[in-house]
């Protein structure tokens, strides 16, 4: 049985450390193959075994760690729990206001304001600080002690530590100070600092929560763009029906400002249509009689009718929704630095916290034990590694979601860090630099009549989707044939195909396939191949009963981006080069119109992956760029696979990353949001590393006193997303 792929949604996540705790004890059951967590999304990836386990069983043991995991996201509980985050800031902030009142009776200052004897009461402090420590601070305690019983720490643990220490140390003051109850005096209180962390880090969650929202505005942009419902016209009738109800062959009804509700073909009707939101292109289209249109996009002029061609579950839009999902739950390699160290932080951080706490008691402020346990308290708190967990994921969700809204979809958030790397390209020729539109020029028949020619040729053609292929059926069908029933089809990757058509045996391929099989070629197909090669025309040789009956010419003109695009990448310093099935001369005149030196001619799909492979060897960070049909070999084994789709052909399934509506332009966009993407990730880096370098020391000489250390700590986190945001405008 294959493995199965699952994604879950996961709550209580707040650091690195918790999605790390995930991955470390899920990984560890027997059948599971792979877990990735994703902080940010709060979504996690499974792939199993389903002979050895289960998903239930997968939930059942992160729910048994401290956290909730579920297969399904509901917004509805999202919402809930962004009112419960912001309900339990709002009560701790009312109830940490009298203790920030009491801490003015410290500072010379404010001796000009008035302040009641009743909040400086060690009694009154007490009695306000329970409910923030043990009732809206009780998940702390329970994640941490969960934590802890799996064998690791976390934030949570930190936060524990310093508040309760705080707390109890406060607790013990109260209650062994002589007429305590009746003194006005705090200093040697902590109950304000508890009250203050806990209240700065609920803050901190509820402003990186939000703030964290905004970074799935593609991926929600996308959401938006499918419908629920469509209009079905069945037995000459309109009924509303449900769009997932939908089945290919059904018949819709689309009226102008209406979205299209699933991927079909037109059969009535002519209207423009804008496609921006899933191509990235801002022109509407024109959609006539035979044109395919796509779900999510908005028919903006006439009435259409088209006929459902795919379920919903398997639209291009759906495909896409999937990929940004994919991609935005993945870890980039980087992210692995991130959580190495996070993995170690906490149990060193505590380590700090314990040297400092005896460093200060026993050298520097001897015998002082609040002040000794201030300094702690703002060790522990200012060292939590929430910004360093943040830095990564925030980063891929932003970049690959501005990247989708371009049309440009990257599988992993890997790919977004790979691509920044790459310092050779590989082009495909045909449907990457050409159009991918080939049309039949010339047509030599030797013997037979030509329209029984073009019937037998157009019979094999039909079961192939190669352009040459479509090429060849559309001169058919101009010619007015039909097409008799082909069998026996086989194709020969980067030579043509041959099947069997009212009993006779027909081949057609490009004269490498005939050599290859030691099949003499006449003097007529080698003339004609000569001189239809030197025009730069594609050629193909067609034999019937291994006899010579045929050529065929075919041509494909170039996209007016192409030029533009090769000269814009080599000024990036990249060393491009073209890998083409076609002939020698096809390639080189089509290289020297776009101004590439470096050709690979007349290779098949295995060659093209050969010669990837040897680029490779010679240390080259390799990127093949093709159309995601017989490129699919050196695809796999480049760094980076980039499928460049077009129209009803997206080759989504293809590549590392896809190109949608085949814009090669669109390939220095991606590298250009690969490189922001990552140097946005070394800034979030460098920022919560400087934070934790500058800071801890400050904390451990009594510089950042405990309640500000809080605020620090909840900054840095919301610091870095916000940082990340800027990937939202990121121009192209």
């Amino acid at each position: 049985m294959a493995n199965e792929t699952s994604f879950l949604h996961i709550e209580g996540m707040y650091c690195s450390n918790c999605a790390n705790r995930i991955e470390k004890v899920v990984g560890k059951l027997d059948g599971v193959e792979e877990v990735t967590i994703n902080l940010t999304t709060e979504k996690g990836k499974v792939i199993y075994d389903q002979q050895k386990t289960s998903i239930t069983s997968v939930i059942k043991k992160i729910n048994k760690i401290g956290f909730q995991a579920k297969l399904t996201p509901a917004k509805a509980q999202k919402n809930k729990e962004l009112n419960v985050l912001k309900w339990n800031f709002i009560c701790s902030a009312m109830l940490t206001f009298p203790l920030a009142w009491s801490m003015l009776a410290h500072f010379a200052w404010t001796t000009f304001i008035y302040i009641p004897p009743l909040v400086t009461n060690p009694f009154f402090q007490l009695f306000i600080t329970i409910p923030i420590q043990f009732i809206i601070g009780f998940p702390f305690y329970e994640r941490a002690w969960k934590a802890i019983k799996s064998g690791s720490a976390n934030m949570d643990v930190l936060v524990v530590l310093s508040t309760s220490a705080a707390f109890f140390y406060s607790h013990y003051v109260t209650f062994t100070t002589p007429n305590f109850l009746f003194t006005t005096g705090s200093a040697v209180l902590f109950y304000e600092t508890s009250a203050f962390i806990i209240t700065f880090i609920l803050l901190g969650r509820l402003l990186e929560a939000k703030t964290k929202s905004k970074t799935t505005v593609a991926l929600e942009k996308l959401y938006h763009m499918q419908i629920k419902t469509a209009t079905l016209i069945k037995n000459g009738e309109e009924m509303l029906t449900s769009v997932a109800q939908l089945v290919p062959g059904d018949i819709i009804l689309i009226k102008p400002g209406e979205k299209v509700p699933i991927d079909g073909q037109v059969i009535e009707g002519y209207s423009l249509l804008d496609e921006a939101l899933l191509t990235g292109e801002s022109i509407p289209i024109e959609k006539r009689i035979g044109s395919f249109v796509y779900a999510g996009t908005i028919n903006q002029q006439g009435v259409l009718k088209i006929i459902a061609t795919k379920k919903e579950s398997e639209t291009i839009l759906s495909n896409i929704i999937n990929i940004v999902e994919e991609a935005q739950s993945s870890k980039a390699p980087i992210q692995q630095l991130a959580d190495k160290i996070t993995g170690v932080f906490v149990p060193i951080v505590i380590m700090v916290a314990i040297i400092t706490f005896f460093g200060s008691y026993f050298l520097f402020d001897q015998g002082n034990v609040s002040g000794a346990l201030s300094k702690v308290i703002a060790v522990l708190i200012i060292a939590c590694p929430c910004a360093l967990g943040l830095a990564t994921p925030t980063s891929i969700m932003v970049g690959s979601g501005r990247a989708a809204q371009l049309g440009i979809l990257f599988k992993e958030g890997k790919f977004l860090e790979l691509l920044a790397k790459c310092n050779t390209i590989l082009l495909d020729k045909t449907g990457t630099i050409t159009s991918g539109i080939l049309q039949v020029t010339n047509v030599y028949v030797d013997s037979l009549h030509y329209d029984r020619f073009m019937e037998l040729v157009g019979a094999v053609e039909r079961t192939s989707d190669h352009p040459v292929a479509r090429a060849v059926c559309v001169k058919a069908k101009e010619e007015g044939v039909t097409f008799p029933v082909a069998q026996n089809v086989q194709n020969v990757p980067g030579y043509g195909i041959m099947a069997v058509v009212d009993g006779m045996d027909v081949k057609i391929a490009s004269s490498s396939f005939y050599r290859k099989n030691k099949i003499d070629l006449p003097f007529k197909a080698l003339q004609l191949e000569k001189a239809y090669k030197k025009a730069g025309k594609t050629v193909m040789i067609v034999f019937i009963d291994n006899k010579f009956a045929g050529v065929i010419a075919l041509f494909d003109e170039m996209k007016s981006s192409s030029v533009t695009a090769v000269s814009r990448l080599k000024q990036m310093g990249l060393n491009v080069m073209l890998v083409t099935g076609d002939h020698h001369q096809a390639g080189v005149q089509i290289a020297k119109k776009i101004g590439i030196k470096e050709v690979y001619a007349e290779c098949s799909p295995t060659e093209k992956a050969t010669i990837v492979k040897r680029l490779q060897k010679k240390g080259n960070q390799v990127m093949m760029v093709g159309d995601g049909i017989n490129d699919a070999p050196a695809l796999a084994v480049a760094d980076v696979g980039v499928a460049i789709g077009t129209g009803s052909d997206i080759a989504i399934e293809s590549g590392d990353i896809t190109m949608i509506k085949g814009n090669i332009y669109r390939l220095i966009d991606a590298i250009h949001i690969s490189k922001r993407t990552m140097n946005n990730i070394k800034q979030n880096f460098g920022w919560a590393f400087i934070y934790n370098i500058i800071m801890i020391p400050f904390a451990m000489f009594g510089i950042l006193v405990p309640w500000l250390a809080g605020a620090a700590m909840a900054f840095s986190s919301i610091a870095v997303v916000l940082n990340s945001l800027r990937l939202k405008h990121v121009k192209v």
